[in-house]
């Protein structure tokens, strides 16, 4: 893979983040700012954890000599990553912070939609 191209991962990352001003002005303009908050922290959540998996992508690119077992304790071990980062943020989010949940899961589910747009777009080749 050339460098400078994109990936569906890095498009996924792009569109969250792009929504994320978006979602914190349309939760701000329905529910007041205490539920902005809480929507821009959702997409927040989502981003972070898309962008650990571009991470790992971009690590996985850069070492075309990984073999497919190597390649198989990356996939777990990422996924392990983002399920723990996952639930690091929303319980900060939810119990430090205390923010609206569900503003803050609507946030969450609606920068998941990025995933789905990208699985059914088209990608742009």
């Amino acid at each position: 893979m050339r460098r400078g191209t994109s990936t569906g991962i890095r498009r996924v990352v792009r569109a969250q983040a792009l929504l994320l001003p978006v979602a914190a002005l349309a939760g701000v303009a329905v529910a007041g700012a205490g539920a902005g908050l809480a929507v821009a922290y959702g997409v927040l959540v989502a981003l972070a954890v898309s962008a650990v998996l571009a991470w790992r992508e971009q690590q996985s690119i850069g070492h075309p000599e990984w073999d497919q077992h190597r390649l198989l304790k990356v996939f777990i071990r990422v996924g392990i990553e983002r399920l723990v980062l996952l639930l690091a943020l929303l319980s900060l989010g939810l119990g430090v912070l205390k923010l609206a949940p569900l503003p803050l899961l609507l946030g969450l589910g609606l920068a998941q939609f990025a995933w789905l747009a990208i699985a059914t777009g088209r990608d742009g080749r």
